[in-house]
């Protein structure tokens, strides 16, 4: 199955007490056992350039990549502590994420996804974050 759908996401990150929630349309397919949703992110300023993002879900890992103003990697795996980058025109560097949770709730194209990590910048530990997606179908208008 390689039908692309419209759907809407909700994206909710904790960090240092500040909760951030995103609402946004994405589009989600599914290729093989793996759950692809795009989307892109909303800009932070007026002068800041598109950044395009997909996550990739699979039964045990959870992968962020982000594309165009931001360039980034990242990568969650339970009790795992993977490597990834951050680039933009500011600034570059390499990045670890160490996850203690993942959850994983999908059916087809939606379903809900939960994680929490600590960040390391150049092997320095720079927060613990914890995230959680909620995938729907986009209703017709």
């Amino acid at each position: 199955m390689n039908d692309r759908k419209q759907v809407s996401i909700r994206l909710q990150s904790l960090h240092e007490g500040e909760n951030t929630i995103q609402e946004l349309p994405a589009e989600a397919f599914i290729k093989g056992k793996v759950l692809y949703v795009r989307y892109t992110e909303p800009a932070l300023g007026p002068h800041q350039g598109e950044t395009r993002a997909m996550l990739k879900l699979t039964e045990d890992e959870l992968k962020l990549i982000r594309h165009g103003e931001v360039e980034s990697e990242q990568a969650f795996q339970l009790g795992q502590r993977l490597p990834g980058y951050y680039r933009s025109p500011f600034t570059s560097f390499n990045l670890s994420t160490h996850t203690q949770r993942l959850e994983l709730a999908l059916e087809g194209i939606t379903g809900r996804a939960a994680w929490a990590y600590d960040l390391y910048v150049f092997d320095e530990f720079s927060g613990h974050f914890s995230i959680s997606l909620t995938i729907q179908e986009a209703h017709e208008s």
